[in-house]
């Protein structure tokens, strides 16, 4: 084997090492322990697909599932959003800079800042929803303490980094646009939307199929919004399956190490499937392209 051969092996075994201890063999092991009931202490019983069968039975694992595809859907928004805002932003007028600045701001904070900064913002009390609602004489609501409202005030609070990170990814793909392309088709009488939907958003196609798939991921494994803003509350309704795996197998009311394992199976197998998706309609595309 000479030196070109060998380089790129030792420069991504290390990478390589990693993902399979820390990622390939979790699965793995998760997979094995949810045909096990375990307390995570004591002796492992086997109990084959019970783990499986009590799902069905299991009240607060449906609501944890409606609401990630609640999650999923409205999510969804992140993508036409920070496509329009990057396509506001790649204007060349003054004080452009600033306004990147803003809304790029929400993507550098961490998403724990962000549950702190919307639990406070949602506070009937002294939060600036509860003042909007006293300023009009009206009586301000409890969105994360009311059933109704809390899963939409969660996703809301998540859209806004979300938006900024595919406003990030758009923007990227902006700046690969190639101007002779938009040249020619304003010169054959495109302009505005017909300009935007066959000429620009083609060449953006990598750029909106990996926010998608951003966005995908971060719907169903929405855990820090959840943790920090309500804990699944109020009664467990706005529980999310990643949120319910934790509060099963690791919280002082669990211990089900494999219910919470086979949640997460569950979860993983949810998340495969879109992802494989993505893939092969990638793949199509850039067959038929070829």
């Amino acid at each position: 084997m000479n030196a070109l051969t060998v380089m790129p092996v030792l420069f991504l075994a290390p990478a390589f090492l990693f993902f399979t201890v820390y990622v390939i063999l979790p699965i793995f092991q998760s997979i094995y322990i949810s045909f096990f009931e375990w307390d995570g202490l004591g002796d492992m019983t086997y109990v084959g697909v019970e783990n499986y069968l009590e799902m069905f039975d299991d009240d607060r694992f449906y609501t944890s599932l409606k609401n990630n595809l609640l999650w999923l859907i409205l999510y969804m928004l992140a993508v036409p959003a920070g496509l329009f805002i990057a396509l506001f932003l790649n204007q060349t007028v003054r004080g452009i800079r600033l306004y990147k600045s803003m809304f790029f701001f929400p993507f550098v904070i961490s998403q724990i800042v962000v549950g702190l900064i919307f639990s406070w913002f949602y506070n009937p009390n002294f939060g600036v929803v509860g003042h909007m609602f006293e300023f009009f004489g009206a009586s301000p609501p409890s969105i994360l303490g009311d059933e109704r409202y809390v899963t939409y005030g969660i996703i809301f609070a998540g859209l806004w980094p979300q938006v900024a990170y595919c406003m990030i990814l758009y923007l990227t793909g902006l700046n690969n646009v190639a101007p002779e392309q938009i040249e020619a088709g304003r010169l054959d009488g495109a302009k505005g939307i017909r300009l935007l939907w066959h000429v620009v958003l083609p060449q953006l196609w990598p750029a909106t199929f990996l926010a998608i798939v951003v966005t995908v991921i971060g719907a169903l494994r929405s855990f820090d919004m959840i943790a920090i803003m309500t804990q699944g509350g109020p009664y467990g309704s706005s529980n999310v399956l990643s949120y319910y795996m934790y509060e099963t197998a690791l919280s002082e009311y669990g211990f089900e190490m494999g219910y919470g394992s086979a949640i997460a199976v569950v979860l993983f197998m949810i998340m495969l499937c879109f992802i494989v998706a993505f893939l092969w309609k990638m793949y199509q595309d850039e067959k038929d392209w070829r």
